[in-house]
């Protein structure tokens, strides 16, 4: 049987269909996605293993029962509010919750230990958003939908490597320019990403040039006349003042030239969506930037109508979802304001609260900070892996182990935080779990179960929901199944829209347990009188007490100086989700990028002495990695740019967010996440190694990065001292202590190879040498687990029968830069044809910019040849 379920990772939301032991696919009548998934979302069905699961509750890394954990949460939680105070307690949650568990979570902290401090790690990817949302049009309001992109005549795209971080929303882009191709795309970003490859014209702003670039464009918005008066006088406050700060030129890094052609861009073009991601959001003033572009789009009157207005593209499945339920600290359900003392004495009455928070609670940074203040005394963290994830990553590790009781629900044992928690609270994940999710248009989608709950498993709203009843509330949380949970919800966003508030589904409020279960893909508003449009704001209706929406005047920042230091990005790759507990389980997602790197300029490169493919030592005050060098001109000079995911599972030194600063927007509390200094010197190890096994790899060495295979597991790694053994060195990494072994030492160059075969079964195979090695290692890989012979192994090249396929390209249909090049040599010159002969972008498309600079550069290199 097939069922129709949400893709868990992007805020694009897209449907999925799915059966056990089946691989999934699109869902053709999903208005996201119309059948189109991205590599991680093809790849989903390699997710869903029992591999690493926590399957019982387990304290103190033993299993106990569900009645005993509970009790302890209740017990620990009701002693530190009752001797330290409602404050003393904090859920860190995040945008994997589906929408019922956010709820219940929020309900139990808000409105019942009568605390705010419950945020999530939305605040790291979209709390910029909502408070300059907040600010513009006083709720939290997404005007558009994703349809605007493809009715649009400019699409501006904003601190956002689309192309590779919503594939799917990008492949509709990209169709709609192929079908108008008058259709222009501008891309803003320091980076010459994926994204940009596709541009019309790529902006390589300086970080941070944002605020003062879209008031370049507000002034020359005003200085053509082009000011929508009728529109304006109707619906806005604050232009003479936002046009007096937009009237002092700001530098933001880009040459004159450029910026006039944007502004002619813009300006000559009536339908323009403007999106923006976390390039825009991960700042230290990411709300003035958000403001900035939403002044735009005010001042003309571009919002709220087909193909025009600004947007804001979520990173994660459910981060609407939990915008919608309060989930940050300074937000109470269903966009009420927790400052609103009317909207406080709503909830609480519609709750039956006995006590409502009536101040903001700590913002993630700032709640991390309190426990390592001792402030915290019990911490609940859900679904979320914030020793990795957050700005100084190893300082969060600490503070969490310092708090005196630490619970975790996840879905893995091993993780990073758990390793630091006391009580490990067995979630149902993907597959198992039921409930709603909402994307980053407004749609409401469902997620469903098509797998059994394995083990011991409960759904997060059902743990939550017990803790309250045990801590005293039991008719409060008395939910008999999700579908109750999300009435309840239903029906408050009724009470908030009596509030005068734009969240109003309370037309679903009164589905029955079957319909919820059969919901299709939903547009909010669903107000129980009346249909409202999808947009809003063409005509106004802003949400301030006028009803009129508030231009702000911006100063931009100083664009930072960071001396001889190297200013670090952080940021996502293509194949690759969060902290990997997922993605890295599937081997065709680690294949395109398979160690974490840093990218750097050439200049800077060689002023440092940094090599391609050597090592890098990338450090500060809080925090200290070795990465891959990738040496490339995409990145402007004094900046670099590392990706998030690896984590102390996957790399010995990888974990980036160690290196990031807790600098936050003074507004959002939104972290800046793409701002840090570090240092930066080669890394000279004594040797480096690649190895392939057939058995799970976690070599402790000074550099160590492992990637799940189609056969195993393949690792880098480099260390001090050249070992003495390198039989037994070899062994240790590949994890094999039996079997034949064949050694080749090449004492001269310093060259070792080693080959290890249980029978005529290659189990595993060992490279190393004074530089990064130079290896075929997809062909290594691919001879693991087969019958051939020990010469054959360790030339480290394919045999006759195994062409070689190169770097991994396409993920999807697993092409290789060799597979391509043969193709293009053989006459396939374009990306279709190259799609008819290796099948390689005929899915999800985000390896097309990467295919279309393979073709770029053979027909440069025949140019030079001819």
């Amino acid at each position: 049987m097939t069922t129709c379920t949400t893709c868990p990772y992007c805020g694009v939301g897209c449907g999925v269909l799915a059966q056990p032991d089946t691989p999934v696919s699109g869902d053709p009548n999903h208005p996201a996605n119309f059948g189109r998934l991205c590599s991680k979302g093809t790849a989903l069905g390699d997710t869903v293993g029992l591999e690493g699961r926590l399957l019982a509750p387990r304290l103190g890394g033993k299993d106990v029962s569900w009645d005993h954990a509970l009790g302890l949460v209740a017990e620990k939680f009701l002693a530190a509010i009752r001797n330290h105070g409602p404050d003393s307690v904090a859920f860190y949650v995040s945008g994997q919750l589906l929408t019922e568990d956010y709820y219940v979570a929020n309900k139990l902290m808000k409105g019942f230990i009568g605390s705010a401090n419950i945020d999530t790690n939305s605040r790291l990817c979209m709390a910029s958003s909502v408070a300059g949302h907040k600010r513009a049009f006083g709720s939290d309001t997404v005007p558009g939908q994703y349809e605007d992109f493809e009715q649009a005549d400019l699409v501006v795209l904003v601190g956002s490597n689309t192309a590779w971080c919503h594939p799917v929303l990008f492949r509709r882009l990209e169709a709609a320019k192929a079908a108008r191709p008058n259709m222009k795309i501008v891309v803003i970003d320091p980076r010459r990403t994926a994204t940009a490859k596709s541009a019309d014209l790529h902006l390589a702003i300086a970080p941070d040039g944002d605020a003062a670039l879209f008031n370049r464009l507000l002034a020359e918005i005003s200085r053509r006349g082009l000011i929508n008066q009728e529109y304006v006088d109707a619906h806005v406050e604050g232009l003479g003042a936002a046009l007096e700060a937009a009237g002092t030129p700001h530098p933001c890094g880009l040459p004159e030239d450029e910026i006039a052609q944007f502004l002619d861009m813009w300006c000559s073009t009536e339908k323009v969506v403007t999106l923006y991601s976390q390039g825009v959001n991960q700042s230290y003033c990411g709300s003035d930037k958000v403001n900035a572009i939403l002044n735009c789009h005010l001042a003309t009157g571009r919002i709220g109508r087909p193909g025009m207005g600004p947007f804001s593209m979520t990173g994660q499945p459910n981060a609407m979802g939990g915008r919608e339920v309060g989930g940050l600290a300074n937000m109470l359900a269903c966009h009420l304001d927790l400052e609103n003392a009317g909207h406080r004495s709503a909830v609480r009455e519609f709750w039956a609260a006995p006590r409502m928070a009536d101040k903001p609670g700590l913002k993630a940074v700032d709640l991390f900070q309190a426990c390592a203040d001792g402030k915290i005394k019990a911490l609940w963290v859900m679904s979320t892996n914030p020793a990795v994830s957050m700005p100084e990553a190893d300082q969060v590790a600490e503070a969490i182990r310092t708090v005196p009781f630490t619970v975790v629900s996840d879905i893995l044992a091993g993780t990073d935080t758990n390793k630091c928690c006391d009580l490990l609270l067995p979630a149902t994940g993907w597959g198992e779990k039921s409930g709603t999710v909402t994307n980053s248009e407004r749609c409401i989608s469902r997620q469903r179960p098509f797998l059994p709950t394995p083990g011991e498993a409960r759904p997060d709203w059902a743990i939550i929901a017990e803790v309250g009843r045990r801590m005293g509330w039991a008719e409060a949380f008395d939910f008999a199944n999700e579908a109750e949970v999300f009435r309840e919800h239903a029906a408050l966003s009724g009470v908030a829209a009596h509030q005068g508030r734009d969240f109003d589904i309370s037309g679903l409020a009164d589905l029955s347990d079957s319909d919820y279960d059969a919901l299709a893909p939903t547009v909010w508003p669903v107000p129980a009188d009346g249909v409202s449009p999808k947009r809003f704001f063409a005509g106004g209706g802003f949400y301030h007490a006028d009803g009129k929406a508030r231009m702000l005047a911006i100063t931009p920042p100083v664009l930072a100086d960071h001396g001889t230091a190297l200013r670090l990005n952080t940021g996502r790759v293509r194949d690759q989700w969060h902290t990997m507990t997922r993605t890295g389980r599937a081997p065709q997602l680690g294949a395109h990028l398979a160690e974490p790197y840093l990218e750097i300029h050439p200049e800077d490169a060689a002023r440092i002495g940094l090599e391609e493919a050597g090592l890098a030592e990338v450090k500060n005050n809080h925090g200290r990695a070795l990465l891959r060098v990738l040496v490339s001109d995409k990145v402007r000079a004094g900046e670099c740019f590392a990706p998030m995911h690896w984590t102390g599972e996957t790399a010995s030194q990888g974990r980036v967010n160690a290196l990031v600063t807790g600098v936050v927007d003074p507004v959002s509390g939104q972290p800046a996440l793409k701002g840090s200094s570090v240092g930066v010197t080669p890394y000279v190890a004594g040797w480096y190694g690649f190895a392939a096994s057939a058995a799970q790899m976690s070599p402790a060495r000074p550099y160590a990065a492992v990637a799940r295979t189609k056969t195993g597991w393949r690792a880098e790694v480099a260390g001090h001292k050249l070992p003495q053994d390198w039989e037994g060195e070899a062994r240790q990494i590949l994890n094999l202590p039996d079997g034949e072994a064949s050694v080749v030492e090449d004492a001269a160059r310093g060259l070792v190879r080693v080959a290890i075969h249980r029978g005529p079964v290659l189990a595993g195979v060992f490279f190393a040498g004074p530089a990064p090695v130079a290896v075929a290692r997809s062909a290594s890989v691919d001879q693991i687990g087969r019958e051939i012979a020990p010469l054959q192994v360790l030339a480290g090249v394919p045999g006759a029968d195994q062409p070689a396929k190169g770097a991994i390209v396409c993920a999807c249909m697993d092409v290789g830069r060799e597979d391509l090049r043969r193709a293009i040599a053989g006459g396939a010159n374009t990306i279709p044809l190259l799609g008819e002969c290796t099948g390689a972008g005929t899915n999800c498309g985000s390896c097309t910019p990467e295919i279309q600079e393979l073709l770029d550069s053979t027909s440069n290199q025949r140019m030079a040849a001819e």
